[in-house]
Formats: structure tokens, C-alpha cells, sequence
């Protein structure tokens, strides 16, 4: 604990004691069913972290964005939030409550017969007609709020967030745009107002030993959005009315600032900072948080030793690890899983309202890893044939649970098919993710760790298991096109390890998450890059959010697309390819990956390049699998070797499949 001294120095907020200056930032979590949604947040306060944040709790019905969020004015949720703030406390953090309200963004209201208010009039992003909120409205929010952080004092919580940025009621009141012409608009501190009275109102509802955090949006980061300077404003306005206040950047509202608010993995570690630095140089009595890209232990420690920030709030890096700040205190800081930044979290909790991670099984399964953990019931010898994703996190788990492991791998290192991209920037945490997980079976016990070692039928039946795990993986699809062949075409596993084989211009073949991120890596390398896909659209694999990211890039880097499009030929020219005249079906959707159209509706083009990449899917590699069946009483096959999907699905699959050997 030494290391991060700074870290885990304890903090006091109003009449609050924090245990340390790690908060876990808000995030909504589904409510049903309800014995997830408590372990969801229990968990984090069972990792280390000082305060817990419940997100998305609205505190009135006319505030709504979506239907799952938190009725903090609805007498029927009390029990439940109780429940929550139990869990969370008997583990020696804080529970927090986040209220937002999402004034002129308030769909799901409008959607059920309110009137959308904004501080000035105008029209939400679908269409909405948005009335100038009459005063009487607006001391009507502040009663709201102080209401709402009330009802959380009642259920236990010790804190309260009051949401004030990203483009939500607060923001929109802070922003440049509101120019009333009452005391609610037009100058600095008139904008500031009524951030600044909800905290007083708060304060005077809930006593002043009750503290009030506020997230602000430190700078809206797109053109036409407002500055560090209007962030420093509000700051210095709501310095000595709040108790913290929580520097965020961008906007939900914003689709090119998206990203940037929950940062993607194309932007540095701790790219918002440098906000919550700036406006603590201008603060004299409010401590101030910082947020977003922060999982590396020693940044976390410098931005509280440097004096850039006070508290550090993690989000998705709580997600990735829970027990972050307690392998911290532990001096097991080479343990840490960090978070990639890939937003799978966050697109499967818009899809499909359950929070997952690609690199943790636990998350969206904690009340069933609680109630069902120990060793196996009967232990036994298992022999895993790979060492990709699925191969070693089966490894782990099965040791985990008392079995004897046998990991045979082919190659000379751990990682499988994704060792390819460790030399790719935006990958770094991934390959951090890799490496983190082969140390972890280097030093387990119960493993036995064989490289460079193929398993045939004959040597597996020499190991004499109980069980085999075939987690083979899979090899590329080799598109059946004239010309396929030639010197200069190369499967997208080849670039990703020597991209100095690309020439200038690059075209590849497959519009999914493959051929989209390759893209990206060359086009930082300097190569002009084309994308051609058959279907119409491009394919994020489920993770629109990541594909919102990647078309900032696509637009960054000039990355050319034809959607539509099927490649006929390979000649000494390019790629000969004919158009479908097929149309998108979603191109109307609010996030992801935009339309490409082709350049015509029909007929052919060549497309010239020095480079052809293809990248249109994987062949599971079953029948090396099924060849090993006859070799243990018990066999399972298990990643790509079954179907080829993302980290998610393979990391998942392992998880359970290694909790599950041996249970009766």
C-alpha cells in the first residue's frame, strides 16, 4: 500500500468518512432480477472501492430518458434501494445515489404524455417540440431533486450525485446556447444557478454533514459545445455549494463525443484529466474528481499525488476488476485486469439492459458466483488442448476450483490467433489482458503449462485425463475469388503481426470488426485504406458503441467504404468488385456504425491497391477437436473451436464450463 500512499489516503466529504480515493463512478444496472442487481453494486464494495454509486435514478417522472431507470419518487422502490445500500455498506464503502433529470432529452416522458422542457425552445434529436421551462417548472426540479437525495438519505445511502453534465438538465442550463433572459440564462453565473441552488436546496433538506457530489461536464469537446473555460465557470460557481465535484467531458447527446465521454480504446489513459486538473487550479474549498480511460494503478496514484484531482472514479475499470483497489493494498498490483476500453459493457447494457464485460465472466453474474463458489465436488484431471482465451481462462477457473490442469498450447507462447495484434496501439490493454492471464497460470499450482506441444489422439490418452477441453480455436476463410492467390494477398492475421508487408494502398475484403479495426492500424501507419462488404451494411459484431468509435476513426484517417459489394476478381490492378444494389436496413439507428452506400446502384468497379487483405470470418477448427473425443471419459469443445465469436462469448463459455467440471 506504500506504492499508492496517496491512493488509499482516507478523505472526508460533509460529515462523510471515505476509506480511500477510489469511487466507482455511476452506472445504470438492470433491476430484474433484483437479487443481481444487488450484487452488481455489492460487488464492487467488496473489491475496495470507497463509494458506491447506484446510476440512472430519476427524480421525477417528467425527467425520464429511458424506462429503466431508478423512480426515486415511487414509495414501492424503497425497499429494494435499502437492500442495496445494506449490501454495499456492510462492506465498508459508501453508498451513493446518481440523480439526473434529462430535461430537453427526457424521450421516454414525452413518450409517455410530458411536455419536454429545455431552458430555451427548440426541438430534441428525434423530432420533439421543446418548450422554454417557465420558472415555476424549474423551482419545481429543484424540489425534486432535494426530494429524491432525501428519499436516498431515508434508504441509507451517504452520499447523493446530482448528474450536472453530458447533456442532460444541468448541462443544458450551463450551456452557451441557454440565453434567457431571467435570472436562469444568458450570463455565467445565471446559467450556473441551478446546479447551484439544488445543492443548497439539498443541503438544507438533508443537513449540511450530508454530501452533495456534482458531475459537470468540464469541456463539451465539439464544435460548437462550450470550453475548459465555461467548465472553470460553473466550478468556481458551485465551489463551497457542493462537496465534490466530478469532471467529466462531451455529451450523451453528441454522437462524435460519445467516445470521448466514456473514452474508447483509440484515446490515451486518462484522456479527461487534464480537465479536472484545470479546474481544480481555480477551486478553493471543493475537492474535485476526476473520470474516464483510468484503470493503470500508477496513474491513478499520480494524478492524486500531483495534486491533479482529489478522488479517482472508475466506471468501466471497476467493471473489468472489482478487486482492483484491494490487489492494490495487497501489493499485487501485476494482477490488475484492465479494462480495453472496447464498450462491449455498455452497447449490451443498451441492447439487452444487463451489464457484461469481454474480460470478466463475473460481471452480469455475480449473485450466481456468489451463492455457488468453493472447490469441485469431485476433482479431477483435466487436460486443456490450446491456449488462446478460452484455453486459459478454462485453465484458471479449473485450477481455481481444485482440479489438476494439464494446458498443452502448440506455440511457444500463451495468447492464441489475438497474439497477432500485441504491435497495435489502440490493443494495448488487451495485450496487457493476455500477458496478465498466461502469468497467472505460470504461477498457478495446479496447472501444468506444456508449449510447443501439439496434441495428437495418442499423446492425449498418454496424459491419462478425466476430462479433456478442446479450445482449438479456428483458421480464416479463404474467400473463393480469381486470385485469391496471389503474392501480395495476405489473411488480416498477417498484417496485424507484420503490417510492413502492406503497400501504400490497402484494400480488404470484410466489413466486420477484423477488417474495420485493421483498417484503423494501417491507416495510422500512413496506408490509404477501402473496405469492400457484401452486405450492405458493415458488421460491429453487436458492439455498436465500438463501431461508433471506429467511424470517428474512418472519418480521422479518409478510411474509404463500399458496402454492397462483392469482390469478383484479384488482378495485378486491385480488386474488381460488383455493387448488389442491396440497401441498409437500420440505417436510421441513433448509434453505431453510419449507412456506406456504394457508388452506384449497380454494375462494377475496380478498386486499385498495391495490398489485398481478406477478413470475412472463421472456420472453427471441429474436426481437430472431435479427434480427441474418444481420448477421456468426459469431453467438452470449447471458443472458436465450437463457433467463432468475440472475447466475450469465449471467455464466458470457459468461465462456466470450468465451474461446472466436477460439480457432482
Amino acid at each position: 500500500m506504500a506504492k499508492y500512499k496517496h491512493l488509499f489516503s482516507p478523505i472526508v466529504l460533509g460529515g462523510q468518512y471515505f476509506r480511500n480515493r477510489i469511487f466507482n463512478s455511476p452506472t445504470g444496472a438492470c433491476q430484474v432480477p433484483f437479487e443481481s442487481f444487488v450484487s452488481y453494486y455489492e460487488r464492487k464494495a467488496m473489491g475496495g472501492a470507497a463509494a458506491v454509486c447506484i446510476g440512472d435514478a430519476c427524480p421525477s417522472p417528467d425527467g425520464m430518458a429511458r424506462p429503466g431507470q431508478i423512480r426515486l419518487w415511487d414509495k414501492n422502490t424503497r425497499p429494494n434501494l435499502i437492500e442495496v445500500a445494506y449490501a454495499i455498506r456492510r462492506h465498508g464503502a459508501v453508498p451513493s445515489m446518481e440523480i439526473v433529470h434529462g430535461g430537453n432529452c427526457s424521450y421516454y416522458a414525452h413518450e409517455n404524455g410530458y411536455q419536454p422542457y429545455g431552458p430555451v425552445a427548440g426541438l430534441t434529436p428525434f423530432g420533439q417540440e421543446i418548450r422554454e421551462v417557465p420558472e415555476e417548472v424549474i423551482l419545481q426540479y429543484i424540489e425534486a431533486f432535494a426530494r429524491a437525495a432525501a428519499f436516498a438519505k431515508s434508504c441509507g445511502y451517504g452520499m447523493v450525485t446530482v448528474h450536472g453534465g453530458h447533456g442532460w438538465l444541468l448541462t443544458q442550463f450551463f450551456a452557451k446556447t441557454n440565453n434567457r433572459r431571467d435570472k436562469w440564462g444568458g450570463t455565467p453565473e445565471n446559467r450556473a444557478r441551478l446546479a447551484v441552488a439544488i445543492c443548497d436546496r439539498i443541503h438544507q433538506v438533508c443537513g449540511r454533514d450530508f454530501p452533495v457530489e456534482i458531475r459537470i461536464t468540464g469541456s463539451e469537446v465539439y464544435e460548437g459545445g462550450y470550453g475548459i473555460e465555461t467548465g472553470i465557470e460553473q466550478a468556481v460557481f458551485l465551489d463551497g455549494h457542493a462537496d465534490l465535484i466530478h469532471v467529466s467531458a462531451g455529451s450523451h447527446e453528441v454522437d462524435d463525443v460519445f467516445t470521448v465521454t466514456h473514452p474508447s480504446m483509440f484515446l490515451p489513459d486518462g484522456v479527461n484529466v487534464k480537465f479536472a486538473a484545470e479546474i481544480k487550479k481555480h477551486v478553493r474549498q471543493t475537492p474535485v474528481a476526476t473520470v474516464g480511460a483510468l484503470s493503470e494503478p500508477e496513474l491513478l496514484e499520480e494524478i492524486i499525488a500531483s495534486g491533479k484531482a482529489d478522488v479517482v472514479e472508475l466506471a468501466r475499470g471497476l467493471i473489468c476488476d472489482p478487486d482492483l483497489p484491494a490487489k492494490l493494498q495487497a501489493g499485487r498490483d501485476d494482477e490488475v485486469r484492465k479494462c480495453m476500453r472496447c464498450l462491449w459493457c455498455f452497447s449490451h447494457r443498451m441492447q439487452r439492459e444487463k451489464i457484461v464485460c469481454a474480460l470478466n465472466p463475473e460481471i452480469g453474474n455475480e449473485a450466481e458466483c456468489k451463492n455457488s463458489g468453493g472447490p469441485a465436488a469431485v476433482r479431477k484431471k483435466v487436460l486443456i488442448v490450446g491456449g488462446g482465451v478460452a484455453g486459459m481462462q478454462a485453465a484458471l477457473t479449473c485450477a481455481e476450483r481444485g482440479h489438476s490442469v494439464i494446458l498443452c498450447e502448440k506455440q511457444d507462447r500463451l495468447g492464441g490467433v489475438l497474439l497477432c495484434e500485441e504491435k497495435v496501439p489502440f490493443k494495448e490493454k488487451l495485450g496487457q489482458y493476455l500477458a496478465l492471464q498466461a502469468r497467472l497460470i505460470e504461477r498457478n499450482r495446479n496447472i501444468q503449462l506444456f508449449l510447443e506441444t501439439e496434441v495428437t489422439p495418442a499423446a492425449a490418452s498418454n496424459f491419462a485425463p478425466d476430462v479433456i477441453v478442446a479450445a482449438l480455436g479456428s483458421r480464416p476463410v479463404v474467400p473463393g475469388i480469381p486470385g485469391i492467390d496471389r503474392e501480395n494477398v495476405f489473411p488480416a492475421q498477417a498484417l496485424f503481426r507484420r503490417p510492413e508487408l502492406a503497400g501504400k494502398r490497402v484494400v480488404i475484403l470484410g466489413g466486420g470488426l477484423v477488417g474495420m479495426e485493421l483498417a484503423v492500424y494501417l491507416s495510422m501507419l500512413g496506408r490509404e485504406c477501402t473496405i469492400l462488404e457484401l452486405q450492405p451494411e458493415l458488421n460491429d459484431g453487436g458492439n455498436n458503441l465500438h463501431g461508433l468509435a471506429l467511424s470517428q476513426e474512418f472519418r480521422k484517417f479518409g478510411i474509404r467504404i463500399s458496402t454492397a459489394t462483392k469482390a469478383v476478381e484479384i488482378n495485378d490492378r486491385g480488386v474488381v468488385g460488383q455493387f448488389t444494389g442491396c440497401l441498409p436496413q437500420n440505417s436510421d439507428r441513433r448509434f453505431g456504425l453510419p449507412a456506406y452506400y456504394p457508388e452506384a446502384a449497380a454494375g462494377s468497379k475496380l478498386f486499385a491497391c498495391d495490398t489485398v487483405v481478406y477478413a470475412v470470418g472463421q472456420v472453427p477448427l471441429r474436426a481437430e477437436a472431435e479427434a480427441l473425443r474418444d481420448c477421456a471419459g468426459e469431453f467438452h469443445l470449447l471458443g472458436d473451436c465450437v463457433t467463432p465469436a468475440n472475447i466475450w462469448y469465449s471467455t464466458t463459455a470457459a468461465y462456466f464450463l470450468g465451474r461446472n467440471i466436477g460439480r457432482c
